[in-house]
């Protein structure tokens, strides 16, 4: 099942379960998807690739906003948006441990044959690539620079 029609079915399960957090957070999800399948140059559909990505956004935007209210000291609000971001993930694909990123990104290293700091975009265009969906592009840069700094 496509993620568009499982958001939607979710919706309704999240209507019969009286969940208002979760009700919201997939109306929120659902509406930014019905927006990209019908934004000038789509074509009507949304692959699930698409999808990951606006989830992704999704999430990055509810953490900040939540670090944003906590240091406001709006705990209230902060909670509101995490237990948002919480209903997003259970949409995105695992994420990768630190040990996984840091094999995958020492096996991009190695493919590029980057050795200095100096040959950090190219590990990063090729990184990004590969990694999208399994982690950060900030905890991906961060590793590319913890590494290519200690050849």
């Amino acid at each position: 099942m496509a993620l568009f029609e499982q958001i939607s079915d979710d919706i309704k399960k999240a209507m019969l379960a009286k969940d208002k957090v979760a009700l919201e957070a997939l109306r929120g999800v659902k509406k930014e998807f019905l927006e990209a399948k019908t934004a000038k140059g789509g074509n009507g559909d949304l692959t699930d690739e698409v999808a990951v990505k606006i989830l992704q956004k999704m999430a990055k935007q509810g953490k900040d906003a939540a670090t944003i209210f906590k240091e406001q000291n709006r705990d209230d609000l902060a909670q509101e948006y995490l237990a948002q971001v919480a209903v997003y993930e259970r949409y995105l694909p695992a994420q990768m441990t630190d040990e996984e990123l840091d094999k995958a990104v020492r096996e991009i290293i190695a493919q590029v044959g980057a050795t200095s700091m100096q040959e950090m975009g190219k590990v990063m265009g090729v990184a990004t690539k590969q990694l999208a969906g399994k982690t950060e592009g900030r905890l991906i840069s961060e590793k590319v620079k913890a590494l290519l700094s200690g050849l």
